[in-house]
């Protein structure tokens, strides 16, 4: 197969192709059908040009129709040439079994699936031919290559999955020299990745080298570059982490970093954004620091690979160090002090709280009761006897203690350093010593600092001496040169005592100002945890002093965690390398102390792989193949029917065939009148042979073209709606009032109703519309009983009905609204209605607070009363309870005018003036009418919040 103009488009049988060449001469051809037609000169032609001719046939084919049948002709030879869109990798030419090299590290992860796809293409084609199958995964233990069957290579790739590291390609490529090397006419394809680990750039040219001059297609492209997340830093303002990709990905592309905890859950998100041609970037998270220390898991949303997940145990956790010092110089000479030179070292790594204006024994008891994981003690010479105890549990407890030495600690007699001490200190140079100030010797290879590089620049001018015993090389951790001991430590239960055999300041040595310093440091507070406390008295717990730790959770290649495989193995105790075969990604070691192994190291960089050598390269495909000649084949046929309906439209086909079928309909019509006629009579001199029975429904009626008119136009949007009175003032001040109050609420809410409607409330269909406004017209007759069923059922189905007798100003005090005209048209209408028991609106009801927070209702009136439904009756002291349902009171009566009072032009103009001195009154109208729109659309949902603490309290549960 072969592809087309770059385009996933192969043929079956491309030679077919070649017919397309014949398409100009069929154009050729196509034009000159019908042919032209042989003028001859007539003189009484002139005659005949005033007639309108009723047909005209062209004298060529029209431009349109010719390409139209050249289409057709071309799609004939397309679906003859068998397209097939994403066709599967065609391998070279060869007789020997295909060789499929594949890359199965986690960089491979992110697009498997259309790797996989790929694969199984190859297969599937040397299925086709007859040809055997050699997997060579590059993430497998190295085996014997052994020439499977199709079918068996196919149950092959369905269970392989990518590792979670980066593999070395060298087993891969051992395998591949001897499967070469028993099949001389074998063809190799290679599935690549695409990237490797800087320093690892070779590989393209080993292949290169072990395929020789057999056929090679290498398969890259096409998918999403792998991304990678390295070099998490949870530093003094924000954790950061690197995100990196390789560098022939030159497109921006933007994308999340999420931090998990332990458990899987959320803590936050941090946005990254690659620069056209940038290799990598950050993304940073600003939380407090007790949150960033919970952080477990940095993931890139939806790049799903071992590589895009960080993992961070408590090394990462940013650790509170309390600093102490028995010096009497911080204050007077800072830039001397040790607690600066302190400062400096751990601020990139460690919060520091240092004792303002306390003794000693103040601000450890502070630091110990603040349960800091970390103290310094700096030349603290003796310590009081309950000073050193809660010391001494509080190491037992998992805290840190770390001791610097000075002329307070070498003349004192303090038992609480890891080595007994000699009294008095050892000076090295100067004018009364023979010895010459010694260097920095090297450190343990069992202790934290065995990975730091050892400075030449470091230079000790004096000392306290430890007295020699039997372990005292067991717990030193850093020599001088001459092999006395720089540094020392121990383990005392589940924590470290550790002692610096100098001061913290230049006085004694230049450490503090070595690069090296900050790295010690580093290490010595990465021992504690994120908190510490006093172990009981007695407890005597100790740690663990096993060499190794065991795997507990794994990634695999896409990142997910799994349990521990068999062919995982321990990590020794202080491991940093990164992920391999025998030690794959995720946590190692017991809950209270896993150590995390990640896929990269923060100084790793990833490479685009130079494949340009490795033969023809084609992209991955992320679909399965698909044969095009059905859909060719469907639209030849259409294309068939419209050229053959283009045709008799042309010959004039359409005129006859309307005059045959008026011919055809007259005498049908004229069939049916002369047949119909007695029959009709039978039937009506006929009795129906089965009369309806008594009890039987009727119909229904059908509906007429102006009702449904009115149904489309009322559910089409929104719509409020008034009851039409028959008064033509009252019903235009209804309209136009309720069409100021849609463009209040288009103004000022995110409802946007269509214009105000109108009804007839004894024949038009009320379920339509939430909220019908009446307003009530003195003298007006009751309604038939019809009428105020249908009333009734619109309010029992969910409709809210706002009577507004518009009489406030004529209301008598103390009459509550009786013996006004309005009014007593209103109570012979509600007489006939099934209404609950009303109330005054309460102050702690819904519609006081729907939108807006009011107390009354003001139309163009203010005086009148706001009826709605009564709530049913509570205790003293209990909270009115929303209703059962949406909680929306069926009937609203009011009397302060407030269509009046929404009465305004498209301009803002009010047709009507108000009656209160309130000059923000008929703003207070609108608002009013907000709530009552919002209260009749959303029902109680604002009396449900105050039940908002006792859900979340059961949600917490």
């Amino acid at each position: 197969m072969s592809g087309l103009l770059g385009l996933p488009l192969a043929f079956t049988t491309p030679l077919i192709l070649s017919a397309l060449a014949v398409l100009p001469v069929l154009w050729f051809l196509l034009r000159l059908v019908p042919p032209r037609p042989r003028r001859i000169a007539f003189a009484p032609t002139r005659l005949l040009l005033d007639i309108p001719p009723k047909e005209e046939t062209p004298a060529r084919t029209p431009w349109w129709l010719t390409a139209l049948r050249l289409l057709l002709a071309a799609l004939v030879i397309f679906a003859a040439a068998g397209p097939v869109w994403n066709p599967p990798v065609a391998g070279p030419a060869a007789s020997g079994p295909v060789v499929l090299l594949i890359d199965s590290g986690w960089p491979a992860a992110s697009a498997w699936e259309a790797r996989r796809a790929s694969a199984e293409g190859v297969v599937s084609d040397a299925d086709l031919e007859g040809r055997g199958v050699v997997l060579i995964p590059t993430g497998d233990p190295p085996l014997d290559p052994q020439v499977l069957s199709p079918t068996e290579a196919r149950e092959r790739l369905r269970t392989l999955s990518p590792v979670g590291h980066v593999p070395d390609r060298g087993p891969a490529l051992a395998s591949l020299r001897k499967a070469l090397a028993g099949a001389p006419q074998a063809s190799v394809i290679y599935l690549s990745d695409g990237v490797a680990l800087d320093g690892t750039e070779r590989v393209p040219a080993e292949i290169a080298t072990a395929v020789g001059d057999r056929p090679l297609t290498t398969l890259a492209g096409g998918v999403d570059e792998p991304l990678a997340l390295t070099g998490a830093d949870n530093a003094v303002d924000a954790l950061t982490v690197k995100v990196i990709r390789a560098d022939r990905d030159t497109l921006p592309r933007n994308g999340t970093v999420r931090a998990l905890d332990m458990k899987g859950l959320p803590l936050g998100e941090g946005g990254f954004s690659f620069e056209p041609g940038a290799k990598e970037t950050e993304a940073r998270f600003d939380l407090p620091v007790e949150i960033r220390n919970e952080v477990a898991r940095l993931e890139i949303v939806d790049e799903h690979s071992a590589g895009a997940v960080q993992l961070l145990d408590k090394r990462w956790r940013r650790r509170t160090v309390g600093l102490v010092s028995g010096a009497n110089v911080d204050q007077r000479q800072p830039l001397l002090a040790p607690s600066y030179y302190l400062t400096r070292a751990l601020s990139p790594f460690a919060d520091i709280r240092t004792a303002e204006g306390e003794g000693t024994t103040e601000a450890i008891d502070h630091f110990i009761d603040q349960r800091l994981p970390v103290i310094i003690l700096s030349d603290v010479g003796t310590l009081l006897p309950q000073t050193a105890d809660r010391l001494t549990r509080w190491i037992e407890g998992g805290g840190v203690l770390v001791r610097f030495a000075g002329p307070h600690l070498a003349n004192g007699s303090d038992n609480l350093v890891p080595v007994v001490l000699r009294r008095g200190g050892r000076v090295l140079g100067g004018s009364l010593s023979w010895e010459q100030p010694q260097s920095l010797g090297g450190f343990s290879p069992d202790g934290p600092f065995r990975d730091v590089p050892v400075p030449n620049d470091v230079s000790v001018e004096r000392q306290v001496l430890a007295e020699p015993d039997g372990l005292l090389a067991s717990r030193t951790w850093a020599t001088l040169s001459d092999g006395t001991p720089l540094v020392t430590g121990e383990r005392r239960g589940a924590g470290t005592l550790v002692l610096f055999h100098v001061t913290a300041d230049t006085s004694w040595s230049n450490l503090p100002m070595s690069g090296a310093f900050v790295d010690m440091l580093r290490r010595v507070v990465a021992l504690g945890g994120s908190t510490a406390v006093e172990a009981d008295s007695g407890a005597g717990a100790t740690a663990p002093t096993g060499e190794t730790l065991a795997p507990t959770r794994l990634l695999d290649g896409f990142g997910a965690f799994q349990p521990s495989t068999p062919t995982a193995r321990a990590i020794p105790v202080g491991y940093n390398g990164r992920a391999t075969d025998d030690h794959p990604p995720g946590f190692y070691g017991p809950p209270e102390g896993m150590v995390a192994v990640n896929a990269l190291l923060p100084r790793d960089r990833l490479v685009a792989l130079d494949l340009s050598g490795l033969g023809r390269i084609e992209p991955y495909r992320d679909a399965t193949p698909r044969d095009l000649r059905a859909p060719l084949l469907l639209a030849l046929l259409g294309l068939l029917l419209i050229d053959a309906m283009i045709v008799f439209l042309l010959a004039g086909g359409l005129s006859r065939l309307t005059a045959r079928r008026a011919a055809t309909a007259s005498i049908i019509a004229l069939a049916a009148v002369l047949a119909g006629a007695p029959g009709d009579r039978a039937m009506a001199q006929t009795a129906p042979a089965n009369p309806p029975a008594a009890n039987e429904a009727p119909a229904s009626k059908p509906m007429t073209p102006e009702q449904i008119d009115f149904a489309i136009k009322a559910t089409s949007a929104t719509h409020l709606a008034y009851v039409v009175t028959g008064d033509a003032e009252t019903d235009e001040v209804s309209r136009v009032g309720l069409g100021g109050l849609t463009r209040f609420l288009a103004q000022r809410t995110a409802l946007e109703a269509g214009e105000p409607m109108g009804v007839d409330i004894s024949r038009d269909e009320l379920s339509f519309f939430p909220l019908l406004y009446w307003p009530i017209v003195p003298g007006t007759p009751r309604p038939a009983p019809e009428t105020l069923a249908r009333i009734d059922a619109f309010m029992k189905q969910g409709g809210t009905v706002v009577f507004d007798t518009r009489d406030a100003e004529s209301v008598l005090p103390g009459s509550n609204g009786s013996g006004t005209p309005a009014n007593d048209t209103l109570r012979t209408i509600l007489s006939g209605l099934d209404i609950p028991e009303l109330e005054p609106v309460p102050r702690d009801h819904v519609l006081t607070k729907a939108f807006y927070l009011l107390h009354d209702f003001p139309g163009r009136f203010t005086g009148g009363t706001t009826w709605v439904e009564a709530l049913p009756a509570t205790e003293e002291g209990v909270e009115r309870p929303a209703r059962a349902g949406d909680g929306v009171s069926p009937v609203i009566i009011t009397s302060n005018d407030l269509a009046g009072a929404w009465a305004v032009s498209e301009d803002g103009q009010p047709m009507l003036p108000t009656s209160g001195t309130e000059p923000r009154q008929r703003e207070f109208a609108f608002r009013a009418g907000t709530n009552l729109v919002m209260y009749v659309l959303t029902g109680n949902y604002k009396a449900d919040q105050v039940h908002v603490p006792a859900l979340l309290e059961r949600l917490g549960q």
